[in-house]
């Protein structure tokens, strides 16, 4: 029996290489003879370097930061010699697990450290940067990461603004001189499962702002001040992207790579399954096994699990999904490819409790499915 292992990772608990070696580990509990195949999988969120350096080859650079709410943090980025293409993820140095639940705040927040890990890649002879976006604490539509790549921008009287949401609404101009030269030569693609715009019902600002510690009184006047900054982009580059699909994602960090950079946006699971070779592996596979933190309606929309099932449909290779928590019922999973999800979790648990416990959890919820499965006569065609 061929099985095919290849998980996201369990935000906050576990990355995807973790969470591929318990369920390896639960089903070779179970069964010695088993063939596991494992691959890390991401979506452009979490977990998008070590997908990728572990399909292409490459290292870790890890560089001190300035963090999502101004203090240190030493972050890494992926590093690819050969081809000297940086693999960044805003999570690493702008993350909303760096910050404390009671510490979110939307108006401070800044993706400054990520454009300092893109500026150490600029200047370690990067040509190619991909921008995995997701897992960001931020709202600030991507001023603090142009900021740290050299841009300015100013208020009415000429005073240089600081890169957050707070400033979002006082920039009246930008200077943009020193980014358009250093990036001359560099392709940038922004890898990511989000497709909304920046502004509106389903941008940035109402969409992911609450997440990020927005409150409901906040978010008129971050979505003005939003506004206000695409406009000001518009004039200064001579274009209007805030309609672009992706443009919202990270906060709007989506918006400043495509408005400035001219950004590729690319699916994050696409992305990973294209460099892995995703479509030379599933066919000898007799069962997928996947998994995420949580499954719910937002699965549907390019995450790894109905991704990787909707891959798999043409080969007729079933698909099971582990994740930590399940809100959706499974005849929606079901006509997504999904032939079972199934909750890790034993019984009443809380969140730190599960996230403390993931792996163990992870490893027994995988040998009684396999042990389960077993009762069952397989077919696979």
């Amino acid at each position: 029996m061929n099985v095919f292992i290849a998980c996201d990772s369990f935000k906050g608990s576990m990355t995807s290489l973790e969470a591929n070696a318990a369920v390896q580990a639960g089903l070779l509990d179970a069964d010695p003879t088993i063939h596991t195949t494992l691959l890390p999988m991401a979506d452009g969120g979490e977990g998008t370097v070590d997908a990728l350096l572990y399909t292409l080859g490459g290292e870790r650079v890890t560089v001190a930061v300035r963090g999502p709410l101004g203090g240190k943090v030493e972050a890494s980025y992926g590093w690819i010699p050969e081809t000297k293409t940086a693999i960044i993820e805003t999570a690493a140095a702008s993350g909303i697990t760096l910050v404390g639940n009671d510490e979110l705040d939307p108006w401070k927040a800044t993706s400054f450290g990520t454009g300092e890990l893109m500026a150490h890649a600029l200047a370690h002879g990067a040509r190619q940067m991909v921008i995995g976006l997701g897992g960001s604490a931020t709202v600030d539509g991507g001023i603090g990461l142009l900021e740290a790549l050299g841009v300015t921008f100013y208020d009415t009287e000429k005073q240089p603004i600081s890169g957050n949401g707070k400033g979002l609404g006082r920039i009246d101009s930008i200077d943009l001189s020193s980014l358009r030269e250093r990036f001359r030569d560099v392709e940038v693609t922004m890898a990511s499962d989000v497709t909304n715009p920046l502004l509106g019902d389903t941008g940035a600002v109402h969409v992911f702002g609450p997440q990020k510690g927005a409150k409901t009184e906040d978010l008129a006047t971050l979505e003005e001040g939003m506004a206000s900054y695409a406009k000001v982009c518009a004039k200064a580059i001579g274009r209007d992207d805030a309609n672009t699909a992706g443009a919202g994602a990270a906060g709007g960090i989506g918006f400043a790579l495509q408005s400035f950079l001219s950004a590729k946006a690319m699916s994050g699971f696409s992305y990973i399954a294209e460099a892995a070779k995703l479509a030379d592996i599933l066919p000898s596979a007799d069962l997928i096994i996947t998994g995420e933190g949580q499954m719910d309606a937002q699965s549907f929309f390019g995450k790894v699990p109905v991704a990787l099932a909707n891959e798999a449909k043409p080969f007729n290779v079933p698909v099971i999904a582990f994740a930590g928590s399940v809100k959706g019922n499974a005849q929606q999973f079901a006509s997504a490819g999904l032939q079972a999800v199934i909750p890790i979790t034993n019984g009443p648990t809380s969140l730190s409790e599960a996230m403390t416990d993931g792996k163990k959890l992870l490893q027994e919820s995988a040998e009684r499915t396999w042990r389960l499965t077993q009762l069952f006569p397989h077919k696979h065609s």
